[in-house]
């Protein structure tokens, strides 16, 4: 699959989502829990809705071989050569559902061995990141790259960490100077690519390679370095009830932040 004709076909159907989920945002109906989606997590109708249009679109233009899916988990029948593609219909269902614009469309793509392209759209603005293995990333087609502070006190960062953690975090120097938890990880992922972020923390192991392979790429062809939260390498299980913990964050910060990590 060629990564740019992948993102083109993205850049097709994400309107496409937009414009079928536009009048259920905010709505009981649209956040009504229809069943337990491969996850096991509930697949609210908004969910479901999205990936059924991009299931169907993604076969018809046979984008990769394979698709796997927070909702639908393993879809083999998509009718490309190669290629698997990592699908978040929603990320941030829970905003989508009360009307939080803070939600996004995440897919990245895989040769087998690595993310060769992503691509996350908030949806509830329009702005869309994407990358392509080697050759940068942008937003709306413009180049983006990392925050340049190296300083935790000046540093803004989205973390998520159970109370406990948290307080062991604090003691042991992780001291910023904005925190956020903004309910989306594809977004937040790419806000540490452009800079709006200086780094993201997620501790709680309830992270998906659905949730994140996009994001992960397009952080780091913006200069990001993203690990496990003690600068450890991230292995992928194609399995989306396995969560895992992650930190991406400019190069300084990504250092500092993962030396605290180790004493908690």
């Amino acid at each position: 699959m060629d990564p740019a004709r992948f993102l083109s076909v993205c850049e097709m159907v994400a309107p496409m989502v937009e414009e079928a989920l536009a009048p259920l945002i905010g709505t009981e109906y649209g956040a009504e829990e229809l069943c337990m989606g491969a996850d096991n997590t509930p697949t609210e109708r908004l969910d479901k809705i999205a990936e059924d249009i991009i299931l169907a679109v993604f076969r018809s233009r046979k984008v990769c071989r394979a698709l796997l899916s927070e909702e639908a988990g393993m879809v083999q029948d998509i009718g490309g050569e190669s290629g698997i593609a990592y699908l978040d219909p929603v990320d941030g269902s829970f905003n989508a559902g009360v009307g939080i614009p803070f939600y996004a469309l995440s897919i990245g793509l895989s040769d087998g061995e690595k993310m060769v392209a992503g691509y996350v759209r908030n949806l509830a603005n329009g702005e869309t990141f994407t990358a392509i293995l080697g050759k940068g990333a942008f937003l709306n087609g413009k180049p983006i790259r990392v925050s340049k502070k190296t300083e935790l006190n000046t540093a803004a960062m989205s973390i998520y960490a159970r109370a406990p953690k948290m307080i062991s975090l604090l003691e042991n120097g992780l001291r910023t100077r904005r925190g956020r938890k903004l309910g989306a990880s594809a977004i937040e992922l790419c806000y540490v690519a452009c800079g709006r972020l200086e780094g993201f923390l997620d501790l709680r192991t309830t992270l998906r390679i659905t949730d994140a392979a996009a994001g992960m790429l397009i952080c780091e062809e913006a200069g990001g370095i993203v690990t496990l939260p003690d600068g450890s390498p991230v292995f992928f299980l194609d399995d989306v009830r396995s969560g895992f913990p992650l930190l991406a964050a400019n190069p300084a910060i990504h250092k500092k932040v993962s030396d605290i990590t180790r004493l908690v």
